[in-house]
């Protein structure tokens, strides 16, 4: 996808390392586009009203209203006050995940044991990116994890498996109110949702505002 082919220009391209945060504001009506450059790389996600971070994205709202728990072209993240924040425009890759959650080094000593707790995982990136923005702790909410595959097994049971996307496969969201965005990169290296290996994307904010 080519935000600039669709006549928008480009606020912001920033290409993020493997294993790190990012942030920004999103204009109401502008576009954020998610590129996963290497491929089966998961994207953590938190969006928050940028007027009043207090309302922000709620998975359970979210997935109550859609019907499904799975995101795709179409779907509305909505906030805790039942308000749509984002929606999704365009999608390569479809099926992206809304209850994994984030990755911690708590989750990654409880599933993989003590030698992993000093990893960097995705709860710290989302303290330190938020900290620029006066949030906390207390602020982070069940997220959204863009390109992870978290099929769900016949007893009920999570999967984590390889995810769905290939390299240069993007995700797009139209902002429909003026947004905070908290990006992880996720790094984690004990399961397949990265490849066993956290790559690089780009994250590009566009307008069509003249």
């Amino acid at each position: 996808m080519s935000l600039t082919g669709l006549g928008q220009r480009v606020r912001s391209d920033d290409q993020v390392p493997a294993r790190a945060p990012w942030s920004g504001r999103v204009a109401a009506g502008d576009t954020l586009a998610i590129t996963d450059l290497g491929g089966n790389q998961a994207v953590d996600f938190l969006v928050y009203d940028a007027a009043d971070t207090s309302e922000r994205y709620s998975a359970a709202e979210t997935i109550a209203a859609q019907g499904n728990i799975f995101l795709d072209t179409g779907s509305v993240l909505l906030s805790c006050e039942s308000r749509p924040l984002m929606e999704v425009t365009a999608d390569d890759c479809g099926h992206h995940d809304t209850i994994a959650g984030a990755c911690s080094k708590e989750s990654n000593t409880l599933r993989y044991g003590h030698h992993t707790r000093h990893q960097h995982a995705c709860v710290e990136n989302f303290l330190r990116e938020g900290a620029r923005h006066g949030l906390t702790k207390r602020d982070l909410v069940s997220n959204v994890n863009w390109f992870m595959n978290v099929p769900v097994e016949a007893d009920g049971t999570l999967g984590i498996v390889d995810g769905r996307s290939a390299p240069g496969m993007s995700v797009e969201l139209r902002a429909l109110r003026e947004v905070l965005v908290l990006v992880s990169n996720c790094p984690q290296i004990n399961n397949p949702c990265n490849g066993f290996d956290p790559t690089p994307v780009r994250i590009v904010v566009a307008t069509s505002q003249p």
